[in-house]
């Protein structure tokens, strides 16, 4: 008879993932984003427990940077939480209130995106202003199956699948690993009594509606380890990624003739790049798009389709302007990718 296996608990598993990922190392000094939800509480009060853990070799400082949206009226409440938190556990604490209604209105963009340009500004003035190394992240389990399902439905194409990475660049995510019923558990185990935002419980945002509405519906009517799927998924996307990441630079250099980005200009040897499978084409497409300009933002399944057909047939236009930054050009057995 095999042994039954132990599921490990949430500072267990928030262990377990810092080292998969090489997420924190000594000496390392991080500002947590916490909001006084029970995600980001769970973040901090692992952390911490991680951190006066004697028998953790690990020894990192925590700074906690908060922002009050001004949008409802319990936020004050919110900040007096978790500044209290920090009050008694002697946690260097930073708050700033910002009216994020105000700044979406400005920026004609939405409020989740100006909450989260908002937030994100302000961890990298305390990260700047406390010498900080890292900003940890309170994105978990389901976070990222959310994320995943929402890319699908806006057919972000494969990368997008990929969902919210443990590590990126600054940013650390400690309980990516860990599932929200879980970290509920852990609050009402370890009494945090976190706060409730009731705005997560309006269906009017795309992400809710995905969280509230469509994940439930396919545990009950699907698969009731869905999320635990997703998650799976998004793990072998992120391995097939790493793979590509590794060999596509060393294939754009066998076909390279020429990369001037002072003169922003890439040419590559058009004959080499046809010898490849089409899934190598798109990502050389891609990474060459990358290096000029920067950024692939913008350029779509149809303009790679584009792109391909215009350099495999050889035939009709000579060039293409995927958009106004970027124009791809076919001359004497080259492709020329040419900033504008």
């Amino acid at each position: 008879m095999s042994a039954k296996r132990v599921i490990p608990g949430v500072k267990e598993k928030v262990l377990e993932t810092i080292k998969k990922y090489n997420l924190i190392q000594s000496n390392d000094k991080l500002v947590l984003g916490v909001s006084g939800g029970p995600d980001s509480m769970c973040m901090l009060d692992t952390l911490l427990k991680i951190k006066k853990d004697e028998s953790n070799p690990l020894n990192f400082e925590i700074i906690v940077a908060h922002v009050n949206h001004m949008i409802r009226q319990e936020a004050k409440d919110d900040e007096r939480y978790v500044e209290e938190y920090c009050k008694k556990n002697d946690i260097e604490f930073y708050k700033k209130s910002i009216d994020v209604k105000e700044m979406a209105n400005n920026k004609k963009i939405g409020l989740e995106e100006a909450g989260r340009e908002a937030r994100y500004t302000f961890f990298d003035e305390v990260l700047k202003k406390v010498g900080a190394n890292k900003i940890a992240i309170a994105h978990n389990k389901n976070d990222n199956a959310e994320t995943v399902l929402m890319n699908l439905f806006r057919g972000t194409g494969v990368s997008g699948l990929k969902g919210i990475l443990p590590c990126n660049g600054i940013y650390i995510r400690p309980i990516i690993e860990c599932e929200r019923k879980d970290i509920e558990e852990y609050c009402e185990k370890n009494n945090l009594n976190p706060r409730i935002d009731k705005t997560n419980f309006d269906t009017l945002y795309t992400r809710n509606k995905i969280r509230n509405v469509v994940i439930p519906y396919l545990i009950k009517e699907v698969n009731p380890n869905i999320v635990e799927g997703i998650n799976r998924l998004s793990e072998l996307i992120c391995e097939e990624e790493e793979y590509f990441n590794k060999i596509i630079p060393q294939l754009y250099n066998k076909m390279l003739i020429k990369e001037d980005l002072k003169e922003n200009l890439i040419i590559i040897n058009q004959k080499e790049w046809n010898k490849q499978e089409k899934v190598i084409k798109s990502k050389i497409i891609l990474y060459t798009i990358s290096r000029l300009i920067n950024t692939t933002k913008g350029i779509e399944k149809i303009h790679i389709e584009d792109i391909i057909n215009l350099c495999e047939k050889n035939v009709g236009n000579k060039f293409l302007t995927p958009n106004k930054h970027l124009k791809i050009m076919l001359k004497k057995g080259q492709i020329y990718f040419l900033k504008i």
